[in-house]
């Protein structure tokens, strides 16, 4: 069975980064707008084939928005497959410090894409979570990152708190986002070899987890509203430490 990527920026970043996995570009036949005129003629620049579908049979193929336009990839394709133990040769491979971003039982697939392509904009150099009890790559992953999922590495784990230590015995300091920290996030040096870690929607990071990171840091709230959906307060945080370090 194929893999599809749907979506008019996921397919074009698709395109530009990973064409040779490529078998065919399927568009919607009456579809006729400047966005998809550039992609496809992106795609015939890259030599790949454009089919032209019916709206019905792009829809069956995903029950997600493909916005009228599929990749079609090999058997082949996967979102490259990292492992635990490749931490330390990705670590070894990062110009200056290194910067990771945890997740910690993100289990929305819509949040977790969110929070790839703010991870992707902002320089992250690896996105690590736990197998267990948490969202993977799926299609609408890649829809929502924009073609981040295909660009950052991704590392499921089966033990969290244990790469938390393995990234500590690197010389990185682990930053834990909570609510009941007492420093915010523009009080916090966040410069240097630095990890984040974000907790699952609602409950926050577990106990262990907690209790792993160096520090506590929370983003201040001037509102009636306690917290925010984690995608967007990940943004936040990222973001503050693109700032502290540019």
């Amino acid at each position: 069975m194929s893999e599809i990527v749907f979506g008019i920026h996921a397919v074009e970043v698709l395109i530009k980064r990973r064409a040779e996995e490529i078998n065919k570009i399927l568009v919607q036949q009456d579809r006729r707008d400047q966005r998809l005129h550039k992609l496809i003629k992106l795609a015939q620049s890259a030599n790949l084939k454009v089919v032209q579908k019916t709206r019905e049979s792009l829809d069956e193929m995903t029950s997600q928005r493909h916005q009228g336009v599929i990749a079609e990839c090999g058997q082949s394709f996967k979102q490259v497959n990292y492992h635990e133990k490749h931490i330390p040769e990705l670590l070894d491979a990062v110009a200056g410090n290194p910067f990771v971003l945890i997740l910690d039982g993100v289990t929305d697939p819509h949040n977790l894409g969110a929070c790839l392509r703010s991870a992707d904009a902002a320089g992250v150099n690896m996105v690590i979570a736990p197998k267990d009890n948490a969202a993977s790559i799926t299609d609408v992953v890649r829809k929502v990152a924009c073609g981040a999922a295909e660009a950052i590495p991704f590392i499921s784990v089966t033990n969290l708190s244990r790469s938390m230590k393995q990234l500590q015995e690197r010389g990185i300091w682990i930053y834990g986002a909570a609510g009941e920290a007492e420093q915010d996030i523009y009080q916090s040096n966040l410069t240097g070899p630095i990890a984040i870690v974000m907790g699952a929607e609602g409950d926050g990071m577990r106990r262990l987890t907690k209790e792993t990171c160096d520090h506590l840091i929370k983003i201040p709230m001037a509102g009636e509203v306690s917290s925010l959906n984690v995608s967007v307060a990940t943004g936040v945080t990222l973001f503050e430490i693109v700032r502290q370090r540019n």
